[in-house]
């Protein structure tokens, strides 16, 4: 079985499952690109195996400090948070972090519990979720692609050092290309061309055609819009991210 690899694969192997080219598939070139893109933009949207979690290094520059925003890369589809902003020059003593290793590190041993050590890293965690203005007040817009944090730029970030953003990103189907194999894209592109060529017969649907025969894409509009349908119902209930997924 042929694995497509590229974008014209990917097409070829969706063209070839509609019957082509035995049969002809009565669809534009520029309509079935229209639809692989439709096809990508629905599943980079919805399909868990589409994005990847990413740490993203950005340095400051006086730019960001004027104009109080990050510019973030076209393929992040959301922005989880920004690491707490430290000083830099060694750690600090008064930390609570810094105290809670310091006293509490030695007793993990033998004699230690690992379950009330992990019990405070949660309190902590939710104390920082709660009260760190860091993670509290950021807007991400990605038409823009634009990270906003209010915050006090000219005093808590200096030009030349390094703000980390956790994220989630498009993995790049033209980077890595075992994408375009996968079974659920090729199931849902296949649909949606059925569905352009069902609707571009209907256009001539009750004409008659030499020998009596007649265009019938009515009923393969129907069929295809039916796919879609099981297809998208699929996605959502078993490769979709949770709605609250992005949050914490």
């Amino acid at each position: 079985m042929a694995k497509p690899n590229s974008r014209q694969t990917l097409i070829d192997y969706c063209l070839r499952a509609l019957g082509a080219p035995v049969v002809e598939i009565n669809v534009d070139d520029d309509q079935v690109e229209d639809r692989v893109d439709e096809a990508l933009q629905f599943y980079q949207h919805y399909h868990a195996d589409s994005i990847e979690k990413v740490f993203l290094k950005h340095q400051v520059t006086a730019d960001d400090i004027t104009n109080g925003y990050l510019t973030i890369p076209d393929l992040v589809t959301d922005v989880i948070r920004i690491f707490p902003l430290r000083e830099s020059g060694g750690h600090n003593m008064f930390d609570i972090q810094y105290q809670m290793h310091l006293n509490d590190m030695f007793s993990l041993g033998y004699m230690g519990s690992l379950l009330e050590y992990s019990m405070a890293q949660q309190y902590l965690s939710t104390l920082d979720l709660v009260i760190d203005s860091d993670n509290k007040f950021t807007s991400f817009d990605r038409h823009r692609n634009q990270l906003r944090i209010d915050m006090k730029w000219g005093e808590e970030v200096v030009i030349d050092n390094y703000l980390v953003v956790e994220a989630y990103r498009i993995i790049d189907p033209e980077t890595f290309t075992d994408i375009y194999n996968d079974h659920y894209l090729k199931k849902y592109l296949t649909a949606i061309i059925k569905r352009q060529w069902g609707s571009n017969l209907l256009k001539f649907e009750g004409m008659q055609m030499p020998g009596g025969v007649q265009f019938n894409g009515r009923q393969l509009f129907d069929d295809a819009l039916a796919e879609i349908e099981k297809l998208e119902e699929e996605v959502r209930l078993n490769w979709e991210q949770p709605i609250d997924f992005y949050m914490g």
